[in-house]
């Protein structure tokens, strides 16, 4: 179930009431909100939902929103996934206030509050094994069982926690906990890790530390001394928050932040766990994390989805906290609509059919008498061209572009029939005129096949007097697109379905089970001149076909590569 928010209402979700609220009672001397991603990954959709509203409440209600890194575990952090980040959050049209803030730089105060807890009794060192942690912590229907080290007095746990530091431990033999309540119904509040010991050098640290923070203990502190106001989180870390409170109030701020929690964005045939996206980039599965079947950020936009249409998506979903499965369509649907009124046309085949006009010399050559007020053309002799100036976009100024006609042209292999199904409205051996896409009428005369019936050309005429006139006397329905053989520029273009076949790709034990083996398809196809002339990243429409955007990191006018963006439309209608 998704919750449709029309984009030009008012946003009235619960958490914006909560801010205005907020705002009336002069709680807050200005809105402060964070996007926190740990660096461990690239972005997904997922995220994209909350960096609009993290970063969307703080421009609606003149506050300021931080990008922070929350890099507390270094063993899955790179500096490649921090410089992503920041470029994905840029790119979808959002500023964060001052500098990139990292919660590695806190690791001082992190450190001196930890201490804290020890000399108040709220801290212990744990020398147990991570197994046995694991086994006495209890179930949800039996208490945990206090560690033997427990009851240690403040002055051995503040030499066990020094030894931590100084590296006199190895990983796994120590951690520092929280003395909370090993018999409480939320597991989350049974003496958490609050740092274990790691010798690992630190991205931004580098070897300064072999002991690290948790990330339920660097987070809360990391937005009090920031001084969040909301901070904004989702669903799944509502059993978290017990323990946020308890760290901010335990450290003793005066005015601590408050945690919100709202659904994720689950939409179907997609997987958000950055764990099992790193597996498919890992084992080859997908072309890396940019690779445009990903649901990442990076995916998206080589993919040629729009920041706009990204924005807009979220928009309609809404925030509550319901969670919910949202279909892929209604996405697909917002970035159709950024699309239509920005994207230049232009013409491509993507299975070429062969067709070869009988009469183009002859046709052709009268086209300067018989031509219309609103066709513009030149014809060029040496080259047997017909130059036709077309606009770029027919209800937007983009300029014009010029498209080659020839003796001999590619149409779809779908635009002909032999025997054609019930309600076929395009070529066929029963219907063998029809109207090409800015030119003449064409007639087919003859089809051509190969020895396993296949058609592999097609013979015709065209009537000259059709060059931007409606024919005499009889009506032609239909209009196909077309390129020149001789004119037309080869390329390649893929087109793509859902990466995973399986509704709810997270249900699958093993990810390989839920992976749609024909998610990508390669196919040699034939553009028009002017579709290859523009820089790499240019979006289009292909008339009739859809929305493409020549690739970013493969595209050039001598190797030209497009990726299907959506196709052109869709039944799906949004509430």
């Amino acid at each position: 179930m998704t919750e449709h928010t029309k984009p030009n209402e008012p946003k009235n979700d619960f958490i914006r009431n909560i801010i205005r609220q907020d705002v009336k009672a002069q709680k807050y001397e200005k809105i402060v909100t964070r996007f926190p991603p740990e660096p461990n990954g690239y972005l997904h959709l997922g995220h994209v939902k909350s960096i609009c509203l993290n970063f969307g409440v703080a421009k609606e209600f003149d506050g300021i929103c931080h990008l922070r890194y929350d890099d507390t575990n270094p063993t899955a952090e790179k500096q490649d996934y921090i410089d992503n980040i920041k470029n994905d959050v840029k790119w979808l049209g959002f500023e964060w206030a001052g500098q990139a803030l990292h919660a590695s730089s806190y690791f001082d105060q992190l450190y001196t509050w930890a201490v804290q807890l020890i000399e108040q009794g709220d801290a212990y060192v744990d020398l147990q094994t991570p197994e046995q942690i694991k086994e006495n912590r209890g179930s949800f229907n039996e208490a945990g069982t206090p560690s033997p080290q427990r009851d240690a007095s403040v002055e051995d746990n503040l030499k066990r926690f020094a030894d931590m530091r100084d590296g006199k431990f190895a990983d796994g033999e120590a951690v520092l906990r929280a003395k909370i309540d090993m018999s409480d119904a939320n597991m989350n509040m049974r003496d958490p890790i609050l740092y274990r010991v790691m010798h690992q050098e630190h991205h931004q640290t580098g070897d300064k530390w072999c002991i690290y923070p948790m990330y339920d203990f660097a987070h809360p502190l990391s937005d009090a001394l920031e001084g969040i106001t909301h901070s904004l989180c989702t669903l799944e870390f509502e059993d978290h928050r017990p323990f946020y409170d308890w760290v901010v109030a335990k450290i003793g701020f005066e005015t601590p932040p408050h945690q919100y929690e709202f659904s994720r964005l689950n939409v179907d045939h997609t997987l958000t766990s950055k764990r099992k996206l790193k597996q498919l980039v890992d084992e080859g599965i997908v072309d890396g994390w940019d690779d445009p079947r990903m649901p990442t950020v990076a995916g998206m936009r080589r993919r040629g989805y729009t920041p706009e249409g990204l924005r807009d998506f979220c928009d309609r979903v809404g925030v509550s906290k319901a969670d919910g499965v949202t279909d892929m369509r209604l996405l697909e649907f917002s970035i159709r609509q950024s699309l239509d009124d920005t994207t230049a046309r232009g013409m491509a085949v993507l299975k070429p059919l062969k067709v070869t006009i009988t009469n183009f010399s002859d046709a052709v050559s009268q086209w300067q008498d018989l031509k219309a007020d609103s066709v513009n053309a030149r014809w060029d002799a040496d080259a047997q061209t017909l130059w036709l100036t077309q606009p770029k976009h027919p209800n937007v100024d983009m300029g014009e572009r010029e498209i080659p006609f020839t003796k001999e042209l590619y149409i779809d292999q779908g635009d002909y029939e032999i025997e054609p199904p019930a309600g076929y409205k395009r070529l066929s051996s029963e219907k063998p005129e029809i109207r090409l896409r800015n030119t003449y009428v064409l007639a087919v005369t003859e089809h051509i096949t190969d020895d396993s019936g296949n058609v592999v050309e097609l013979k015709a005429t065209i009537d000259p007097t059709t060059l931007g006139q409606n024919p005499e006397g009889r009506k032609v329905k239909g209009v196909i697109h077309w390129v020149s053989a001789s004119q037309g520029i080869p390329a390649t273009v893929r087109l793509y379905e859902s990466l995973f076949s399986v509704e709810d790709p997270s249900s699958v034990s093993d990810v390989h089970d839920a992976l749609n083996p024909n998610s990508l398809t390669v196919l040699n196809a034939v553009v028009e001149p002017s579709l290859v002339k523009a820089d790499a990243g240019t979006r289009f429409q292909f008339e009739r076909e859809g929305y493409f955007i020549s690739d970013s990191q493969e595209h050039s006018t001598d190797t030209p590569v497009f990726n299907q963006i959506v196709s052109l439309r869709d039944s799906y209608k949004p509430a």
